[in-house]
C-alpha cells in the first residue's frame, strides 16, 4: 500500500485514486479465480498488468546459464515465450545483479542502453525492471516495456509494478512447490525412476497417444533373479545399492523416447516406443547380457546380476492396457519357470480355453505340476510346498490353475487332473529324499471331490504312494510327507461320506488341510468333522489385514484358536516383509506367497 505522502519518480506528491483501488481489486479477483491452472493465472496477470499500465510488453524472465522469457504478455507479437539471450546480453541484467527496482524513461538517451537491440530492432523506449523473489532464490526479473513516452510513471504505477512482483514471486514458489511434491509423490525415493503411480499414469497417455502417432510400443517386464538372496545375505542397504545400479544400468540403456519405472520390489517396467515385440526382445537381450558381463560393485564387492523378463506389444488397434499388463506378467513368469535369466514374448492371443482344448490336453498328458513353497515364518526355514495344476497348451503357453478348474470340475474331468498331479507330487518326494531331503518336509496337494468318490483312483494312488514309500529308502514312520488339501468351494453333500473317503489315506498316514479357512461356513464343517493338522487362512484376510482391524482381529483369533486345538496355521498370499513379520507376531505358523517365491514348474 501507498503512504499517504507518496510521491511519483520525480518528487511530485500523487493522491490516493478510486483508480489504484479498482487496480487492487481486479487484481485479487485474478488471483483465486477459479479454473485456472498456475501458468494460465501468470499470464493473465500480465496480460492485466499490461492494459492497466498501457505497456507494449510485459517479461517474467529467469537468469541461469542463460536469460529466457518464460512468461511474455506481447501486444506487438515481437517478443515471444522462450525466447533466449545471453546473459550479459540480457537488459534485466542490471536489475538481476543489483537485486533493485530499475526505471528508465528513455532508453534511446540513456549512455548504456541506447545501443540495445530492444530499442534498436523493436523502438522500445520505455523500461522498468523489478526483481522477483521465489523463495530463496533471486533468478527472476519481471520487466516492462513500451515504445512511446507518452504517459509518465507515477508512484501508484510503480507501487503497482511492485506489488504485481510480490504476487508473481508468490506464485512461482508455490508452483514450484506443488511440481516438487508432484515429483515426490510420483517419483521412487530409492532409483529415482517413476514409480508405479506415474508409471500407470503414463501408460494412460502413452494408450491415448497411439491412436494419433499411428504406431504402438512394446512392454518389458524384468524382475531380477534371486534378489531375496542378496537381502538375506549381504542385508538391505546392500540390496539397495544393487537397485539403485540396476537402475542407472536400466536409463543408461534406453532408446531415446523409451522410459523405464520402477514398477514394485525388484521388479522394472519398460515402455519402449515404436518398437515390435521382436525388437523389444532384442533390446532387453542386449541389456540382459551386459548385465551378466558386468557385475555390480558394491560396497561388499561385486555381485552378479541376472533378470527375466516378459514382453509384449501394444498396437494401434488395442484398447485396454490391463490385459496387456497381465500378458507381460504370464510371460515373465514363464521366464522364470523355464530357469530365469530368460526374454519371453507374451502370447499374440488370449488362448480360447474350451472343452475340446481342455480333453485333447489331458489326453497327450499336458498336465504339468507347480510348486510353491511355504516358510516357517519364525525361522525362514521352507518346510512345505503347495503342488499347483497347469495345463500346458500346444504353442507352450501355460494355463493356471483358476482358468480350468471350474471347466474341468463341470465336465467331471477334475479327478484326472488329480490323479496325474498326486502322480507327480510322490515322484518329486521321492527324487527329493533320495538326495537327502528331510523326511518330515511336507508335500501340500489339492483333491477334489470327483477325485475321492472315484474307488479306483483311490486305490491306484495308496497303492503308487507304498511302491513309493518302499523305493525311497527312508523309514517313513506313521506320518507320510503327503498332506490332502479340502477347499471351500468344493461342495459337499455328506460328511460323513467325505469322511469316509478320506479315511483310507488318513489311515496311510496321510495328513488334511482346510484351504482357503475363513472363507464359509463349510470351513468350520470340515474342521469339527475331520481330523486336521492344518489351516490354510484365507488369502484375502492376510492381503487386507493391515488396512482393517477387524480383519487382523480375525486373523489372529484364527491362530490363536487353531494353536489350542494343536493345528498349524499358513497364512496365504504373503506378498512383503512387513506382513510376514505381522503375521508371526501374531503366532501364525506358516506362511505362502510371493515375498516367499512364486510357483515354480518342476
Amino acid at each position: 500500500m501507498l503512504p499517504p505522502n507518496a510521491t511519483d519518480p520525480i518528487g511530485s506528491p500523487v493522491e490516493r485514486s478510486d483508480t489504484h483501488v479498482d487496480r487492487l481489486n481486479a487484481l485479487w479477483k485474478l488471483s483465486v479465480q477459479r479454473g485456472l491452472s498456475d501458468p494460465e493465472r501468470i499470464r493473465a496477470m500480465l496480460a492485466m498488468a499490461a492494459e492497466v499500465l498501457d505497456m507494449d510488453l510485459v517479461v517474467l524472465g529467469e537468469f541461469g546459464e542463460q536469460y529466457t522469457a518464460r512468461y511474455v504478455s506481447d501486444r506487438l507479437c515481437v517478443f515471444p515465450e522462450g525466447t533466449t539471450l545471453a546473459v550479459e546480453d540480457a537488459l534485466c541484467h542490471v536489475v538481476h545483479q543489483s537485486q533493485a527496482s530499475a526505471h528508465f524513461p528513455d532508453l534511446a538517451a540513456h549512455p548504456l542502453h541506447a545501443r540495445d537491440p530492444l530499442v534498436t530492432e523493436l523502438d522500445m523506449r520505455t523500461y522498468s525492471g523489478i526483481p522477483v523473489s521465489v523463495g530463496d532464490e533471486a533468478r527472476w526479473v519481471l520487466a516492462f516495456l513500451r515504445k512511446h513516452r507518452d504517459t509518465t510513471l507515477n508512484a501508484v504505477d510503480i507501487a503497482y509494478m511492485d506489488l504485481i512482483a510480490d504476487w508473481l514471486g508468490n506464485a512461482l514458489y508455490q508452483s514450484a512447490q506443488k511440481d516438487l511434491l508432484q515429483r515426490i509423490a510420483l517419483t521412487d525415493p530409492l532409483t529415482g525412476l517413476p514409480n508405479r503411480r506415474a508409471a500407470e499414469e503414463r501408460l494412460q497417455k502413452e494408450k491415448a497417444r497411439t491412436p494419433r502417432d499411428g504406431h504402438g510400443f512394446s512392454l518389458a517386464l524384468v524382475d531380477l533373479d534371486h534378489f531375496k538372496m542378496v537381502n538375506d545375505r549381504y542385508g538391505h542397504g546392500v540390496g539397495d545399492e544393487v537397485l539403485k545400479a540396476v537402475s542407472r544400468r536400466f536409463e543408461a540403456g534406453l532408446r531415446e523416447g523409451d522410459w523405464v519405472a520402477r514398477w514394485g520390489g525388484e521388479e522394472f517396467l519398460f515402455v519402449l516406443h515404436g518398437s515390435t515385440v521382436e525388437e523389444a526382445v532384442r533390446v532387453m537381450e542386449r541389456l540382459a547380457g551386459q548385465a551378466r558381463a558386468m557385475p555390480i560393485q558394491t560396497s561388499v564387492g561385486s555381485i552378479s546380476v541376472s533378470f527375466s523378463v516378459g514382453v509384449a506389444a501394444f498396437g494401434t488397434n488395442d484398447s485396454e492396457i490391463l490385459p496387456l499388463l497381465e500378458k507381460i506378467d504370464h510371460a515373465l513368469y514363464r521366464a522364470k519357470m523355464d530357469g530365469r535369466d530368460q526374454v519371453r514374448m507374451a502370447a499374440h492371443t488370449h488362448v480360447p480355453w474350451n472343452s475340446s482344448l481342455l480333453r485333447e490336453a489331458l489326453a497327450n498328458d499336458r498336465v504339468r505340476l507347480a510348486s510353491q513353497v511355504i516358510v516357517d515364518l519364525q525361522s525362514g526355514e521352507v518346510i512345505a510346498d503347495e503342488a499347483l495344476a497347469r495345463i500346458e497348451t500346444v504353442s507352450g503357453e501355460m494355463i493356471e490353475a483358476k482358468d480350468f478348474v471350474d471347466m474341468a470340475e463341470g465336465l467331471g474331468l477334475m479327478a484326472e487332473i488329480d490323479r496325474q498331479i498326486v502322480r507327480n507330487v510322490m515322484q518329486s518326494c521321492v527324487v527329493r529324499m533320495a538326495k537327502g531331503g528331510a523326511p518330515g518336509f511336507a508335500h501340500f496337494v489339492n483333491v477334489s471331490p470327483q477325485f475321492l468318490a472315484r474307488r479306483d483312483l483311490v486305490e491306484e494312488m495308496l497303492s503308487n504312494a507304498m511302491g513309493f514309500c518302499q523305493t525311497c529308502g527312508v523309514e517313513m514312520g506313521p506320518i507320510k510327507p503327503i498332506v490332502l488339501e479340502l477347499t471351500e468351494r468344493q461342495r459337499i453333500v455328506s460328511l460323513d461320506k467325505l469322511r469316509a473317503d478320506l479315511q483310507p489315506f488318513i489311515d496311510f498316514g496321510f495328513r488334511l488341510a482346510l484351504d482357503d479357512f475363513g472363507s464359509g461356513y463349510s470351513s468350520y464343517l470340515y474342521l469339527a468333522h475331520l481330523p486336521v493338522s492344518f489351516l490354510k487362512i484365507e488369502g484375502w484376510l492376510v492381503s487386507n489385514m493391515r488396512q482393517d482391524r477387524k480383519i487382523a482381529g480375525i486373523v489372529e483369533s484364527l491362530a490363536n484358536f487353531a494353536r489350542k486345538e494343536g493345528v498349524r496355521t499358513v497364512a496365504e498370499h504373503v506378498e512383503d516383509a512387513e506382513t510376514a513379520r505381522i503375521l508371526a507376531d501374531m503366532g501364525v505358523d506358516y506362511g505362502q506367497g510371493w515375498h516367499f517365491g512364486r510357483p515354480q514348474l518342476s
